[in-house]
């Protein structure tokens, strides 16, 4: 071996080594880069994560539009957590007069006002609304409330007077959100439906109605 190929074979064995054997401060600073990565990934995973569940509960979302004279003060019914049980009052042998819908364990803000005829639906473990029917005038008051759940039960309330409406999700798998309208002194004035899914619960599916 020449004098030359011998100062090459060494710079080479001492670079190898150089680039085996890499400082504590290397040794750290691709730590600290390792790290920051599998952070930028966690985060990468849950912000995928997140956007398709947005989008997946947007693909169950629907409205029905409110039906009604529209007059008076706006109100929404929205919580936390899916619908599990409805009160509505009315006027004797008249129209509706207030509307309050329970999610989870607390009841919402009434809508409307209470009289002396009250009627009430508690909600089972695993019952949804699935279609709110009824009658309205499209000149003063909803006239009749039918809330309907999946497993067959229903509140009525209200009387069988004036136009007939029918307020249902446009997906198999939704329950009812909440509610929106306007409401006087008097009574509801006009009521629109909002449907969507919470949480992955499938209101239609076999152990939901057991």
């Amino acid at each position: 071996m020449s004098f030359r190929n011998a100062v090459e074979l060494t710079l080479v064995v001492k670079l190898a080594s150089y680039l085996s054997s890499p400082t504590d401060e290397e040794i750290t600073e691709t730590r600290r880069l390792t790290d920051r990565i599998n952070r930028m990934l966690s985060f990468l995973f849950f912000a995928v994560a997140w956007v398709a569940c947005l989008a997946k509960s947007n693909e169950y979302y629907s409205y029905s539009p409110a039906l009604g004279s529209g007059s008076g003060t706006p109100f929404s019914s929205k919580e936390e957590g899916s619908i599990t049980g409805v009160k509505v009052w009315e006027n004797p042998n008249s129209y509706i007069t207030g509307i309050q819908l329970r999610h989870g364990t607390k009841w919402g803000h009434l809508n409307g006002r209470v009289t002396t005829s009250e009627e009430r639906l508690d909600l089972f473990v695993g019952e949804a609304i699935i279609q709110v029917s009824g009658k309205y005038s499209p000149s003063n008051y909803i006239y009749q409330l039918i809330f309907v759940t999946n497993k067959g039960r229903a509140l009525i309330a209200g009387q069988p007077l004036q136009n007939s409406f029918n307020f249902y999700p446009k997906h198999a798998e939704a329950e009812l959100l909440m509610l929106s309208g306007r409401f006087n002194s008097a009574g509801i004035t006009s009521l629109g439906a909002h449907w969507g899914r919470l949480y992955g619960v499938d209101p239609t599916a076999d152990d939901a109605m057991e």
